[in-house]
């Protein structure tokens, strides 16, 4: 409660919202689903299914790049739970690592050339170039 109570962990809280409205903004851009139409938290869902890939299939391949998604249901789903029709996507851990705006608008990048071609070895090179550069903590 001490560190929720800071002038820091609200600017912290308040760019991890940033963060995730950017991310949801640049993917809905690209032509992407977001479900509700965007967010006013720290995550949101993506609507895989529209672009014709399950909720499993993308979550398994960010993870082959090492990018953490979790296999979602969203609303009126018709798919099996074991492979919903979205993923949901959050952005605490990134904004720990000190990433802003710009790097959000590069990470939908990663996420749209995902959904399309399902080419976890080259973006997952240019993860761990990024990630250099935003060490943890």
């Amino acid at each position: 409660f001490h560190e929720a109570a800071l002038p820091s962990f609200k600017t912290y809280a308040r760019q991890i919202v940033h963060n995730a409205q950017t991310l949801a903004d640049t993917l809905k851009a690209s032509g992407w689903r977001i479900v509700s139409g965007g967010t006013d938290s720290h995550l949101f869902l993506l609507d895989t299914w529209a672009g014709g890939i399950g909720g499993k299939v993308a979550s398994d391949l960010f993870g082959a790049a090492d990018i953490i998604v979790n296999k979602n249901a969203i609303p009126y789903d018709a798919r099996k739970p074991a492979d919903p029709s979205g993923i949901r996507i959050g952005t605490p851990a990134i904004t720990t690592r000190g990433m802003r705006e710009k790097e959000m608008m590069l990470i939908a990048g990663w996420i749209g050339r995902m959904l399309k071609k399902g080419n976890p070895e080259e973006i997952k090179k240019e993860v761990y170039a990024l990630t250099r550069k935003f060490p943890l903590p």
